[in-house]
């Protein structure tokens, strides 16, 4: 077995679980954040370039998914409503949850998205910056008034 088809195995084994679980957040059906997995690992294979010299392999891989989610989203709008698309959040016993998750819901895309990757994934500045494809000056700023608007809305709701 050649050293890349191994290195593509690990980072399966390794960053596979948190791209799915990314992707079934963004997309809301286990079925098709599987397939987007698959295509992941499917278009890193093919464009092994990128996988040597990508800083972070995880982020590279974390954009790959990011923009094949994207597509997948744009054909499948045209044939679905969004409300199918979304998934809701679990049940919880703690309304203050419930208010953040309300929050970070009214949050802009990009924020949303930079603080999801951020916290959920755990992926640093940069490697958010490499899967977005922006600057991390960006990264920083869409942090920080995510963060902003979150302390805000939550200082709404003691009131």
């Amino acid at each position: 077995m050649s050293d890349s088809v191994t290195r593509l195995e690990n980072l399966y084994r390794d960053v596979g679980p948190s791209l799915l679980a990314y992707l079934q957040r963004r997309f809301g059906d286990v079925h098709a954040a599987e397939d987007l997995l698959h295509e992941t690992f499917f278009q890193a294979a093919r464009r092994q370039e990128g996988l040597t010299i990508a800083v972070s392999p995880r982020a590279w891989l974390f954009g790959i998914a990011k923009n094949l989610a994207l597509t997948a989203h744009r054909r499948r709008r045209a044939t679905c409503p969004l409300s199918s698309v979304l998934t809701t959040p679990e049940a919880t016993d703690d309304p203050r949850l419930e208010l953040v998750r309300e929050a970070v819901g009214r949050l802009p895309a990009a924020q949303r998205e930079a603080l999801e990757l951020r916290l959920r994934e755990g992926l640093s500045y940069s490697e958010i910056a490499s899967a977005l494809a922006i600057p991390v000056g960006t990264v920083r700023s869409r942090l920080h008034h995510a963060v902003h608007r979150l302390r805000a809305s939550m200082a709404e709701a003691d009131e």
